[in-house]
């Protein structure tokens, strides 16, 4: 009787209180769950060019516990996949009975590599279908695009930024398994079906891109620079058409990508400007009214700012007087310091808060930094006279690109972005914000056709047919140890065209030169604006 009281309570046990365990257990044993992949989204440029997409490819796996010929079975792995067979032995040699040989090769390679290990005999090496991100530019626009890892991850550029509507959701199917371990081919018991990522369409131009990396690698080179950096944008829109900085980041080969090849420097370090300050430095006189175009001003040689002495890059040695336009014409550091002084601490202070200088842009786009730009209260003597010429703040191009937009656009700044529609859906950017007067704006573009125009030092600039309007910049380059390094610059031109109804805004600097922004940022430029006017079908002026 205990014997059989004993029985009772285990079958009680197994069939009414262990049962969903138990269950759970024998399905286990007899299932397995293979994982559907999502497709990741495509990413389109403004004309519809595919510039990432994702295709089926293979994975190859090994269960080293049943590979035969080990060192024969190596040699085919480096034959087909590259390396030596050294490389792959360890791997055929691990205590388990699963692990990955190689992720993401194509298709047609693994097909080949597994019928020619079939023909030698050799068991125990497997694909997997899988996917993969193909870049049908190669390495245009890496960049910007970002990087996606082996899990289909967007870790960098757009990938990251926009990876939950790129990336979907994986699906699950469950498998029958036979008393063999493998898969019954149509006994699957549940499926949940993958939901593929949406696509995006961005505002890039591909070959202003294209144009754009070529001509700053080659300016980079000619002027023995550090590296640099290009924005192209549309300044009533605030699309960006292009953008890239030095090292590029080449998506076909990720074992050449850097850290800083990852990364946009146009949004992520900060420079000293230098002279392309002056086109706000001009805005903000001109929306206070502290200044108008006819303002005079008796310019000495140098212009005493806080305990330094200023001067100009022409080595002028004589007083003239300068209205705003001559200043900006040849881009006077000493008649800046003065309009900075004449408008004002209060003034040039808010007038800076209003163009977002010192304050992140919200571009789409990760790491973008702020910069290094004092409050009001932070100002010292010296503060509002450097900082009306460029020196003494930092901050990325892309609070320059933006402020700038603004007075092309007739004071109404826009948000610069990548991002023009995913999956159906338009995206809206707004409306603008109104940060300067129409007049203002009016002012500061006709001060920065003198420069290009009027034989000033963005002379070069000039496009046949164009109403193109810039400034020269030639930042110099803070010391560690304190003040300046001497003849290291950051040598920049921004400017757009036609002035008076502006299509296309291009910046280009060129960081650690010993050139001014006239002979090292100029000719990159023209190259960009050239291709940029010629793509979109701007009209001549």
């Amino acid at each position: 009787m205990v014997l059989f009281a004993l029985v009772v309570a285990r079958l009680l046990w197994l069939q009414v209180i262990d049962a969903p365990n138990l269950s759970t257990k024998a399905q286990s044993l007899h299932t397995t769950n293979v994982t559907l992949t999502a497709k990741r989204g495509t990413i389109y440029d403004r004309n519809g060019n595919v510039l990432a997409t994702s295709v089926e490819c293979r994975t190859i796996y090994c269960n080293p516990k049943e590979v035969t010929n080990k060192p024969t079975c190596a040699q085919e792995l480096a034959n087909a996949l590259g390396g030596t067979a050294d490389d792959y032995l360890s791997t055929l040699s691990q205590d388990t009975t699963f692990a990955y040989v190689q992720r993401k090769i194509d298709t047609e390679v693994a097909d080949d590599l597994l019928s020619t290990l079939s023909e030698d005999g050799i068991t125990g090496v497997y694909a997997l279908t899988d996917v993969k991100r193909v870049y049908p530019y190669g390495a245009v626009g890496g960049q910007v695009l970002g990087f996606v890892d082996t899990d289909g991850n967007g870790i960098t550029g757009l990938e990251l930024q926009y990876d939950d509507v790129l990336k979907g959701t994986d699906g699950e199917m469950l498998m029958e398994r036979g008393r063999d371990g493998q898969p019954v081919a149509g006994g699957a018991s549940q499926i949940h079906e993958a939901t593929d990522g949406q696509d995006i369409i961005v505002s890039l131009d591909i070959n202003i891109q294209q144009v754009a990396e070529t001509q700053l690698a080659q300016a980079v080179e000619d002027v023995k620079g550090e590296s640099g950096n290009v924005m192209v944008t549309d300044p009533k829109t605030g699309e960006i058409l292009a953008a890239c900085s030095t090292p590029f980041a080449d998506l076909t080969d990720p074992s050449s990508i850097t850290n800083e090849g990852l990364k946009l420097s146009s949004v992520s370090d900060s420079y000293e400007p230098g002279s392309t300050m002056k086109v706000l430095t001009m805005a903000i006189g001109y929306d206070t009214g502290s200044i108008t175009q006819n303002t005079n001003f008796t310019v000495p040689p140098t212009v005493k700012v806080g305990d330094d002495e200023v001067s100009d890059a022409d080595d002028r040695d004589y007083t003239m007087d300068m209205t705003p336009t001559e200043i900006m014409r040849r881009s006077s550091n000493t008649g800046a310091a003065l309009v900075g002084m004449t408008i004002g601490a209060d003034n040039f202070s808010a007038g800076l808060a209003k163009f977002g200088i010192g304050q992140k842009t919200g571009i789409d786009f990760p790491g973008e930094a702020d910069g290094i730009v004092p409050s009001r209260d932070q100002y010292t003597g010296a503060t509002t006279g450097a900082a009306a010429f460029g020196q003494g703040i930092a901050f990325p191009s892309v609070q320059l690109v933006r402020a700038v937009g603004a007075v092309a656009n007739g004071g109404t700044m826009m948000t610069p972005h990548f991002l023009v529609q995913k999956g159906a859906e338009t995206v809206d950017w707004g409306e603008g914000e109104q940060v300067i007067s129409e007049h203002a704006a009016e002012c500061v573009v006709s001060d920065m056709r003198a420069v290009v125009q009027d034989d000033g030092t963005g002379r070069k600039a000039n496009i046949a047919g164009y109403d193109v309007v810039g400034k020269t910049g030639t930042g110099e380059q803070a010391s560690s140890e304190g003040g300046y390094v001497e003849n290291r610059f950051m040598s920049s031109f921004i400017g757009f065209a036609n002035g008076n109804d502006a299509a296309v805004l291009c910046y280009v600097g060129i960081n650690g030169t010993a050139y001014h922004g006239s002979a090292a940022a100029v000719p990159p430029f023209v190259a960009i604006m050239n291709e940029a006017l010629t793509d979109l079908n701007v009209p001549k002026a």
